[in-house]
Parts: C-alpha cells; structure tokens; sequence
C-alpha cells in the first residue's frame, strides 16, 4: 500500500498503526484506550498493575498522534526526569528506530527531550517536561491543532499542574491521557475515577488479566504481600489503595509472635541490629537475634557519645555466651564512627546506609523500606517469636507506608514520624537492621568502601 494512504488510513485506526507501522500487536485493552483518543474523547484515564504494557500504550500513541496529525503537539509528562527520561521518552525514541517502514522513521528527528517532523520541527513535535509543584507549566502554553497530552505515572504529578493544563485542552482536538499504578486514593487522577468518572474516559488493567505479567511475578507479590495488602492491590490488581491500611506492620503480627512459644533453633545464627541515636531524646537500642527468635529484650540507652555507646556494645559483646555473627548498625550520622571503633576492636560490625538503593530497587524507595517488610515477612512465619516488649510492639506497629509516585514503597523516615508527634522507633529500627544481611552495605564505615550484596546462605536470617 502507498505510505500516504496508509497514513490516511492509520488517522481513524491506531491499531493498524501499530501493527504495520510498528510491527507491534497491541493487546484488547491498548486497542481500546487509542481506539478512545482516535474518537475524540478529551480525557481518558488508566489505571493499572506493574508491567502490563502502559508504557510501550502511551509511546504508541505518542507517535501516532504525531504522524497522522499536521500541526500537532504531544508532550509528554511524568513527576520526575528519571521516569520521564529513562522510560516514556526512550520507549518512543526506540519504537521509531526499529520501525521496518523507512519512509516512517525518515521523517523524524530524535533529540535528547524532543522528537520533531524534519519538515516542520516547531509545529509538529513529541516533547518531553518534567512535573513538579514548584514548576507546574509543564502541560501550559501548548498550542497547535492537534494537542495531546500525556501524564505516566499520574498519581505523582502535582495538582498544580493539572489545572496549568486547562489552558492547552482549549485546542479545538485535544486530548488528555493519564496512565499509571494507582498508588493514592486522593487527587486528580483519583478524582477521575470517581467523582469526574462521567467527564473521563476509564480503563482499569490487571496485572491478573494480561498474558503480559507472569504467574511467577504474581504469585512472588501474593506470598510477599498477601492478597489483601495494600502493595498487592496497587502493583498486581490496579487498585487504589485502601485509606485503613496504612501501616507496616499489623498488632495482629506482633501480638502473634509476642504469645508463641518458640525456641530458637540450635544452630541458627546470631545477628544483632544498632540503632545509633541521632536527637537528644533518641536512645541507642541493640537488638538481638538467634535465627527466629528475639533472645532477649531490646537494650536501650540514652545521652552515650560515640565512645561510650561502643564500650556499651562491647560489654554485651564480651558477656555474651554466644557470639553474634555479624552486627549490623545504622550508619547514618554517628553510626560511622560507632562501626569504624568496633571494627578496630575486632568485632564484625557493617555499616548499613538505610538511605541507599535496596536490593528490589523496584519495589522499594530504598534500603530502609525493604528492610522493615523483611522483618514483616518474618513477623509472618508462625515459628517466630519477639519478646514481650510493649515499647516494641508498639513502635513496630505505629510506622506507616505510602507509596512514590513510580509505585515504590515508601516509610516514614524518623523526621516525618516527630512531625506527627511520634517517638523515633529506636527498638523497631535495631531490631530490623537485624535482616540486613543481604543488603548493600558499606564496610568500614567512613571509608565508605563498597562491599556489593553481601551474599551468605545463613539459615534464618532472610
């Protein structure tokens, strides 16, 4: 077929697009979302699992729009460069290359944040702006025929730029899409679920649904979380999160472990957890763990300095029928200096940075998160057991989870907890640094020398 007729042809169906211009095969619920955009509607919204195939619908699109369009501007949009910039925009860029029809990718040109008609760049364009609260112009001040609009990751994008982008919906063909995990039960992309549901196009995908997610993945996040946890309801059914479900771990899991009569198992070993207290009213806590047992209840101690804090340890240390295999402290402010002096008294101690990457980075936000859902998992098993410790017991319980605007984890630093009046959970922190075995950490610890994954098969620890 003639390249011209086939475009004129594509304008009405999106799917055909695809399929002869990208030699893709969009699946039923991707047909349908552009098949919306083709017929007019000015707002459609998705709201879906991880790894469904969002991504690969909005660049799609993107490049449809584009191409069968004269006079027209995408620009696409996500809360932050990294997503914006390492996934959308690169997807495009990669589905115009490898592209078989050569008359289609010779009509373009690829830039770092745009891709333009050769023949009219600054009318005909795929650009590429970050959203955030402090700049929300990123979707105003587009003007052209044909406008499309397209937010990934849309629970994320600020409020502010939302209604910055009433002014380019004034194009007489404009549309807006919105695509991402549904990650918060508040805001705009929220709203147009419920309450603008009759104004929006919607289109709700399940990772359940789709030949493109794995059994494997979906049943890894059903024994991770449980089916009825808010982190499976988001990133394996497309769910908005439940508003009563915010905490990490339950008072039905502590209560649990605390009433088990659990011994430790004989050759399980031992791992202790440091939490170093940064504030004046923290305390330093150490806690102890044999395999699946708390032997003992969780040490505290406040107003130590560096120095004092490690002579503390190293009294427990030496007094200690058995010895612990490896300690792990919280090396964030004075911890360092609490790791570099045990190390020179030969103890193992590593330093752990609860602010780095976890081992899941795409999962979690970082080594802390995932930190605190091991001790979770663990909490789960019904041959654990914690001591009865109120103070414990009622830090493990108190800390709540979100979610970032890319679906990952996130818990409440120590910071935002004092900002809603609580207590730095000393104890909850030293006992879950107790998981980090598998964890990148960094030994020595102001030398800041990598040592990658630590990679032990010590029965009970993870």
């Amino acid at each position: 077929m003639d390249f011209d007729k086939l475009i004129e042809e594509c304008r009405k169906n999106p799917t055909l697009f695809v399929t002869e211009i990208l030699d893709a095969t969009p699946d039923d619920w991707q047909s349908e979302v552009m098949n919306a955009v083709a017929n007019g509607d000015r707002g459609v919204s998705i709201r879906s699992g991880h790894g469904v195939g969002k991504t690969s619908c909005l660049s799609w699109l993107a490049l449809w729009w584009i191409t069968t369009h004269y006079h027209a501007k995408v620009v696409i949009t996500a809360p932050t460069s990294a997503q914006l910039h390492d996934a959308l925009l690169p997807e495009a860029k990669a589905w115009l290359k490898q592209s078989p029809v050569s008359a289609f990718t010779e009509m373009f040109t690829i830039r770092a944040d745009r891709i333009e008609l050769a023949s009219d760049p600054e009318r005909n364009f795929i650009s590429a702006r970050t959203s955030r609260a402090e700049q929300p112009d990123a979707l105003q001040g587009v003007h052209a025929e044909h406008v499309l609009l397209i937010c990934d990751e849309a629970s994320g994008v600020p409020e502010a730029v939302y209604e910055a982008a009433g002014g380019s919906m004034s194009a007489l063909h404009a549309s807006m899409v919105l695509a991402g995990n549904p990650v918060r039960s508040s805001g705009y992309f929220y709203d147009t679920f419920h309450k603008l549901a009759d104004r929006w196009s919607t289109f709700h995908v399940s990772c359940e649904t789709t030949k493109r997610v794995s059994d494997e993945y979906i049943e890894e996040c059903r024994l991770r979380y449980g089916e009825e946890s808010n982190t499976y309801r988001v990133r394996v059914l497309g769910e908005f999160p439940k508003g009563d479900d915010d905490t990490v771990i339950s008072m039905e899991l502590t209560d649990g472990a605390i009433n088990r009569d659990v011994l430790p198992t004989q050759y399980s070993p031992i791992v202790w957890g440091v939490d170093v207290a940064r504030f004046g009213a923290d305390a330093s806590a150490l806690c102890k763990r044999k395999g699946n047992a708390i032997t003992e209840p969780i040490r505290l101690w406040r107003g130590l300095d560096t120095m004092q804090l490690t002579g503390a340890i190293k009294s427990e240390y030496d007094k200690s029928m058995e010895k612990p295999q490896e300690i792990f402290v919280d090396a964030i402010g004075l911890g360092a200096g609490v790791v570099d002096r045990l190390r020179e008294l030969g103890l193992p101690a590593y330093a752990i940075n609860v602010s780095e990457s976890p081992a899941m980075g795409d999962t979690y936000l970082n080594l802390r998160a995932e930190l605190w859902y091991k001790a979770k998992g663990w909490l789960e098993g019904r041959d654990v057991r914690l001591p009865r410790d109120d103070r414990l017991k009622g830090e493990l319980t108190t800390l709540r989870y979100t979610y970032t605007s890319s679906g990952k984890v996130k818990i409440e630093s120590k910071a935002d907890l004092k900002k809603r009046g609580v207590a730095s959970p000393d104890a909850a922190d030293a006992f879950v640094l107790t998981f980090a075995s598998d964890a990148g950490t960094a030994i020595g610890g102001r030398s800041g020398r990598r040592m990658g994954k630590l990679k032990r098969d010590l029965a009970g620890i993870v």
